[in-house]
């Protein structure tokens, strides 16, 4: 099953490494028969997905193992709703692939090119205080773990350790099935809306009166767009954007003009803020209804790389006066615009949003902008305000860190220390997160 490998980039173009061999199972066997040839070689395994943790969180110079192969719905009880997935699986699919069985999942991100395993993994989460991450799905997992052997954990087995599986950094071992619980097929109406920068300091009740509720500021403006996604039936009637106008809109604008304008503000810093300020005037103002996934998703072809920090939900509002003053007064031109979310608290050991309601502060810079200044400018900003950040998103802490602000954090490590003793998955960035 190995071949020999050359250099793999992730998405973002933020890291990357070069493993001596890449390989692509078929089958659970074949998983489990390349951790036990990798654990004799003396050889570190990492799983990869998308690609799209903007850390190093797959690299490798061991074995990479892609689970491409291993996609697909295995079983499905429409009657409670639990669907049991192959790890592979990306995002994309799940709607066709659940739509035979009028099912979909509660809540997404707004990117869907992720497998299930690698954005449950990673802490990836949509929007909405009644809504976790997507690990909060998870029922039931099956994992390969260090020495090659099936493990699986549910409501049922070796329950115990749900809360440290569920979002297990790859550093548990490899997923290849996952249990999720999902919810009937529902549409999303979506209004988007521009409102002044003060809507900030209405965070909390924004998100308590709806859905869904999201904002993206573009910096150097006194503008957001907001926008705001309520649950309706099916049967409540799609009315979508029109073809042409979600070219226009997805494409177009929050494509092609986001690239046009990123490239001007890359080789133009001055002229940044204007554009920023006719972003404001030309984006999206409109109000539609359409089945969830189409709603919650949208595409993302101009690259980027992206930090994001969850706080409790009472401290957004300060920390995003905060990060507007220093961005303001640090003479930098931003042209990425900063996106703020919620979530629901939860269970999970290593969840950013464990034991408390979250908010998200998420900041960008075009690929072509070196993002350390305003990223490590940022951090301070967001750790002053009890910030943890998202496990495949830029930061610069490591586990000393961490295990001050996660009351589970030594649970986890004993977790890896019974799956995982001889760390077959480890890799630099586990390191230093979790320690050696």
């Amino acid at each position: 099953m190995l071949r020999t490998s050359g250099a793999w980039r992730n998405w973002g173009r933020s890291e990357g490494s070069r493993p001596v061999f890449r390989a692509s199972p078929s089958s659970v066997d074949q998983v489990q028969a390349l951790v036990r040839t990798a654990r004799e070689r003396g050889l570190p395994v990492k799983t990869v997905g998308a690609g799209h943790s903007f850390t190093a969180i797959a690299a490798t110079d061991g074995i990479l193992v892609d689970l491409d192969q291993l996609q697909g719905v295995i079983s499905a009880d429409v009657e409670t709703g639990r669907v049991r997935v192959a790890a592979g699986t990306r995002l994309h699919r799940l709607p066709e692939l659940l739509a035979p069985y009028g099912l979909a999942l509660p809540n997404m991100g707004d990117i869907d090119r992720q497998s299930i395993a690698g954005a449950t993994s990673t802490g990836t989460h949509g929007t909405g205080l009644g809504f976790g991450g997507l690990a909060t799905m998870i029922t039931a997992a099956v994992l390969v773990t260090g020495d090659g052997s099936l493990l699986r954990v549910s409501e049922a087995e070796n329950t115990e350790l749900l809360p440290a599986v569920r979002l297990g950094l790859g550093a548990l071992g490899i997923l290849v099935e996952l249990e999720l619980q999902l919810v009937p097929a529902f549409l999303l109406r979506a209004v988007e809306h521009p409102e002044p920068f003060e809507v900030i300091d209405e965070f909390r009740a924004r998100v308590e009166a709806a859905d869904h509720f999201e904002l993206y500021w573009w910096p150097h403006t006194d503008r957001v767009m907001t926008k705001t996604n309520t649950r309706l039936p099916l049967d409540a009637g799609r009315a979508p954007v029109g073809a042409f106008s979600n070219w226009i809109e997805e494409e177009v604008m929050s494509n092609g003009a986001l690239a046009l304008m990123c490239n001007l503000g890359h080789l133009a810093p001055g002229v940044t803020p204007s554009i920023n300020r006719l972003a404001t005037k030309v984006y999206g103002d409109r109000e539609y209804a359409d089945d969830s996934y189409e709603v919650f998703t949208a595409p993302r072809r101009v690259r980027f790389r992206e930090m994001e920090y969850a706080l409790p939900l009472d401290e957004v509002p300060a920390a995003l006066h905060e990060l507007r003053a220093m961005i303001d007064a640090s003479g930098w031109r931003i042209s990425f615009p900063v996106e703020v979310r919620a979530a629901a608290p939860d269970e999970n050991w290593l969840s950013t949003a464990h034991g408390r309601e979250s908010g998200y502060i998420a900041v960008h810079r075009y690929v072509k902008d070196d993002p350390e200044q305003y990223f490590r400018a940022a951090e301070q900003i967001f750790l002053a305000h009890g910030g943890r950040p998202h496990w495949g998103k830029m930061h610069y802490l490591d586990a000393a860190v961490f295990s001050e602000r996660y009351p589970r954090f030594g649970d986890f490590l004993a977790v890896r220390d019974r799956l995982d003793p001889q760390r077959v998955f480890r890799n630099a960035y586990l390191d230093r997160v979790l320690g050696a």
